[in-house]
C-alpha cells in the first residue's frame, strides 16, 4: 500500500504528475482543483510531497494513486467515494472546487452547488448530502494555502481538535484555541472530537 510520496516531478499534464522516488516513477492522478493549481506553477524537477489514496478494485484492477497536498484532503476523498455512485474516477473529476467548499456545501445541504460539480447530477448530489451531512465540519474548516481507544476525556478531545486545526487545517494556534473555546462555551456537552469539530464549524460560520 502506498500512502505518501516525496520526490521530484518528472512529468506533469492536465490531470496527473509523475513523481520519482528511489529511482521509480509513480504516476499520481490529481483531483481537478489540485491539478489546475499544480499545472499553473512549479518546475519539472520541483520536489513535491503528496498524501496518496491507493485505489484498486475488481472493476478497476489497475491500481490508481490519487494525490493530495494535505492529509485531511486525502481523508475527505476517501469519505467522498463511500457515497453510492461516486467511484474514485468520478470523485476525482467532481472535485473541481477546493475541499472546504464542497464540505461546506454538504453541511448546508446545498444540492444546487453540488450538482454543478463535473459529473454530479441531482440524484448523486442528494446521495452525497444524505450520506455525509453532519460529518463534514472538520473538512469545511480547511484553509486555502497551503481516534481515541478509550472514551475520551475533555482535555483529550480539545488537544486532538487543536492539533488537527493547526497541523492539518492551517489555523494559527491562538486562533484555533479561540475557536475551540467558543465552541465549548456554546455547547459544553460535546463528548467526541467529531462533535467538537461540528460545533467549531457552526460557530465559525455564524461569526463569518
Amino acid at each position: 500500500m502506498i500512502a505518501y510520496l516525496k520526490g521530484r516531478v518528472l512529468r506533469r499534464d492536465e490531470t496527473s504528475i509523475v513523481v520519482e522516488c528511489g529511482g521509480i516513477g509513480y504516476e499520481v492522478v490529481l483531483p481537478a482543483y489540485l491539478a489546475a493549481q499544480m499545472a499553473s506553477g512549479g518546475a519539472r524537477d520541483e520536489v513535491v510531497e503528496l498524501f496518496v489514496s491507493y485505489q484498486v478494485s475488481a472493476n478497476q484492477p489497475r491500481p490508481v494513486l490519487v494525490g493530495f497536498l494535505r492529509e485531511a484532503e486525502q481523508e475527505f476523498f476517501e469519505r467522498f467515494i463511500t457515497v453510492d455512485g461516486l467511484g474514485p474516477a468520478k470523485a476525482v473529476r467532481a472535485m473541481a472546487r477546493p475541499v472546504h467548499e464542497i464540505a461546506d456545501a454538504i453541511e448546508r445541504k446545498d444540492v444546487a452547488y453540488l450538482r454543478r460539480l463535473p459529473g454530479v447530477g441531482t440524484r448523486t448530489a442528494e446521495k452525497v448530502v444524505a450520506a455525509l451531512h453532519g460529518k463534514m465540519g472538520k473538512f469545511a474548516l480547511l484553509r486555502d494555502a497551503a481516534a481515541p481507544a478509550q472514551p475520551p476525556q475533555r482535555a483529550d478531545i480539545q488537544s486532538e481538535v487543536l492539533e488537527v486545526l493547526t497541523r492539518q487545517l492551517g489555523h494559527r494556534p491562538a486562533e484555533a484555541r479561540r475557536m475551540v473555546e467558543e465552541a465549548l462555551r456554546r455547547n459544553p456537552a460535546v463528548a467526541t472530537a467529531e462533535e467538537l469539530f461540528q460545533e467549531v464549524y457552526r460557530a465559525h460560520k455564524e461569526i463569518g
